[in-house]
């Protein structure tokens, strides 16, 4: 049904309707039950598998029990909301409200000679429990994370967030989906201009249905660039990683079905940071961010620095000598070098595939052929294989998978273009990619920041895991309403120590 249409007096058309888009009795999770009480026909549309069985119990026997003369919309949801005050009770005018909460968990009932329905919260979403996200380990911290119900993510940031100014609201898209996005908010910090124009995005969605969830909605709203793999969002499972970034005037996107929540506007360095440096001493943490920054400088550039070193070995120093291959093997260092690259990627996407029990038995016999074998037989130089593994660990050493990703994509890039080109491919390849990251824009918010423009303080921010006492002011490029976190948090610690 696609025009909108009202709830009919007549009780036979309204049940035609429904049974009709809803596809009864063909489809068997629609479950349709009929009764007569007080005189009056009652018409009872559920989703099996999606409502708490005990709870319409319940409701079936307040309904059981009502006289002819209290079969009126409004006692009728009087005598259920007294009844069983835990169960959330409203009214629908018209069949598309009745088809969107019916398909959404609650329950609708249908009364003979009523121009409304009843619609009753008995939702009880098939789900898992929340668990540490695989993606997002730390060593000390909270283990719960984000699922697949929408109601759950929301309580688990509200646990954190106890703030009454804290906002959730709710959009759908999908004509035929209706998938639930939540937008999240703190009203009297964030930028209420970067609310309005998310949201208005996300209103704009035309398509029948998001089943990829938050990913669908990422490229609707900030549209696809093929030549730019760099992740303008960033993607959090943990709801202490979501509550921070809304304390700092961001905007938190979830939706349904998906354990992973959007946090906007993102830049560059947001992907280099990660919930372990905060559950350490600050010494510590910056220590750790340090490892991060280098594993991350060594993903992208050690493979093509090095391509480029070995076919220019007259203008290696002394000291660097042993970079120099000694047996090239029997194809080029070039095709070594990328086949290699590609190759731990393979490996990668084979243990994602591979059932749990397997996966050890997968990385044995990749490290037995791709390593050892590769090497005696002469395809490939032992050169390549290490320079290879620093890559890769420093792929994984990368918090987020997205950018880890991006930063691979590049990697390549600069592979091919060291091995067509040398050192002027190279230099040449980081150029395009510096002036991409130039241009690009997470809502307004440049990409760089605050490398570009330059903001000192924030700068030394990131660069530096500072003691959260002294993290006294929010970022100002997200242009807060409220830019001050602990105004007298330094003088107070001050006074008390001496």
């Amino acid at each position: 049904m696609r025009k909108k249409q009202r709830v009919s007096k007549n009780y036979q058309e309204n049940v035609a309707c429904l049974n009709r888009e809803l596809g009864v009795p063909d489809s068997f999770d629609v479950v349709f039950r009929e009764m007569l009480i007080g005189g009056k026909k009652v018409a009872i549309y559920s989703i099996n598998g999606m409502i708490d069985e005990q709870a319409t119990g319940y409701v079936l026997q307040a309904l059981v029990s009502l006289e002819q003369d209290e079969l009126t919309v409004n006692t009728l949801e009087k005598l259920v909301r007294g009844r069983i005050a835990s169960l959330q009770v409203s009214e629908a005018e018209s069949l598309d409200q009745v088809f969107y909460s019916l398909l959404s968990g609650p329950i609708a009932i249908l009364v003979e000679g009523q121009e409304k329905a009843i619609l009753v919260d008995l939702r009880s979403y098939p789900g898992r429990t929340p668990e540490e996200p695989d993606t997002e380990r730390v060593t000390r911290g909270s283990r719960d994370g984000f699922t697949e119900t929408l109601a759950m993510n929301t309580a688990l940031i509200r646990r954190r967030l106890r703030d009454p100014k804290l906002r959730m609201k709710l959009v759908q898209v999908g004509s035929r989906s209706k998938t639930d996005v939540c937008i999240a908010y703190i009203e009297n910090i964030t930028n209420l201009g970067l609310v309005r124009e998310i949201q208005e995005d996300i209103q704009k969605i035309n398509i029948d249905g998001i089943p990829m969830a938050e990913k669908s909605v990422e490229e609707f709203i900030l549209g696809s660039k093929v030549w730019n793999p760099y992740p303008r969002v960033r993607y959090t499972e943990r709801p202490d990683v979501a509550a921070i970034h809304l304390l700092e005037g961001h905007v938190v996107i979830m939706v349904d079905t998906s354990p992973s929540v959007m946090i906007a506007p993102a830049t560059f360095w947001h992907h280099t940071q990660h919930a372990e440096e905060y559950r350490q001493e600050p010494v510590v943490g910056a220590f750790l961010r340090l490892v991060r920054f280098v594993g991350i400088v060594i993903s992208l550039f050690l493979t093509p620095l090095w391509l480029g070193a070995v076919l220019n070995p007259q203008e290696i120093p002394a000291w660097l000598q042993f970079v120099i291959v000694q047996q090239p093997g029997k194809i080029s260092l070039f095709w070594q070098t990328l086949i290699a690259d590609l190759g731990v990627d393979m490996v990668r996407m084979a243990a994602i595939h591979t059932p749990s029990p397997l996966a050890t038995a997968l990385g044995l016999i990749a490290a037995f052929m791709m390593g050892e074998v590769a090497i005696e037989v002469g395809l490939f130089a032992p050169e390549v294989i290490m320079v290879t593994a620093f890559a890769a660990v420093g792929t994984f050493a990368t918090p987020s998978y997205e950018f880890s990703l991006a930063n691979k994509l590049v990697r390549l890039l600069l592979i091919v273009l060291t091995g067509l080109f040398n050192f002027t491919g190279f230099f040449g390849g980081a150029l395009v990619v510096f002036i991409i990251l130039l241009r690009t824009k997470s809502f307004g918010v440049p990409y760089l920041w605050p490398l570009i423009p330059l903001d000192i303080r924030a700068l030394a921010m990131i660069i530096f895991r500072s003691p959260v006492p002294v993290k006294n002011r929010r970022p100002s490029i997200l242009k807060p309403q409220d830019i001050t976190r602990q105004p007298e948090g330094r003088k107070e610690k001050k006074e008390r120590t001496k």
